[in-house]
């Protein structure tokens, strides 16, 4: 997903036939504002907010969809000014909502609930691990699951255009889910390893817990793991 801004109010997304075939969407999709268009969509936006600094519109936007022939096709974003009648209303009230899942993810990795949030655990095991990531944000993490059904209702409960990457493995009895940001938006990425905390435990998040599961433990799943364990 290569994103580009144009302007204040103008960005650009190119997605490849690749990943237009990962996410198993075409161009009637985003013609008929399918529910999975409406999750990339949203992805794009949360990516270009990270990436080059965009700020979604107040009220709504145009989209227009342009497709490059053995390439992919290209989706841009522009701001229009509020407009009355029951589409303008549909989008407005569609943006709220995208809002409002931003937000409640933000409270959840700040949440003064007296549980440690994901982004702290993940930073004090990069201090007892890898002192060379301190400062930066962590884009990956193993978590331990007590069962193989335990992982697959969290697999589940991931969007199915959720872009991470992600390894299974076995060690004894525990099964090990290894995250990593890949694609995804960063917002995204941290909301999918908080709800990974809902269905099992953080493990560790260095490679040396990683280096141990690929040497002493099973790999059940080499890549695409949650995509995977969802289909099944």
């Amino acid at each position: 997903m290569k994103i580009e801004r144009i302007d204040d109010k103008t960005v650009k997304c190119f997605l490849s036939n690749e990943e237009l075939e990962e996410y198993d969407i075409d161009y009637k999709d985003f013609v008929l504002r399918s529910e999975k268009a409406k999750e990339i969509v949203k992805e794009i936006i949360e990516q270009a907010e990270e990436e080059v600094g965009y700020k979604p519109p107040q009220f709504a936007f145009d989209l227009q969809i342009m497709m490059l022939p053995e390439q992919g096709l290209v989706l841009t974003f522009s701001e229009k000014e509020p407009f009355e009648g029951k589409e303008g209303e549909q989008i407005v009230e569609y943006l709220k909502q995208m809002r409002n899942v931003l937000m409640q993810a933000k409270e959840k990795l700040g949440a003064a609930s007296g549980q440690p949030t994901y982004e702290k655990q993940l930073a004090d095991h990069l201090q007892q691990g890898d002192a060379s990531a301190s400062g930066q944000r962590p884009d990956y993490a193993i978590f331990s699951f007590e069962s193989l059904g335990s992982v697959m209702e969290y697999a589940a409960a991931m969007p199915a255009t959720l872009r991470v990457q992600s390894s299974l493995y076995k060690l004894g009895g525990t099964f090990y889910l290894y995250l990593q940001k890949g694609g995804a938006a960063y917002e995204r990425y941290s909301k999918a390893c908080v709800q990974a905390l809902e269905f099992g435990e953080l493990y560790a998040a260095d490679q040396s817990h990683l280096l141990l599961l690929r040497e002493h433990g099973e790999c059940l799943i080499q890549e695409k793991a949650l995509k995977k364990l969802c289909r099944s």
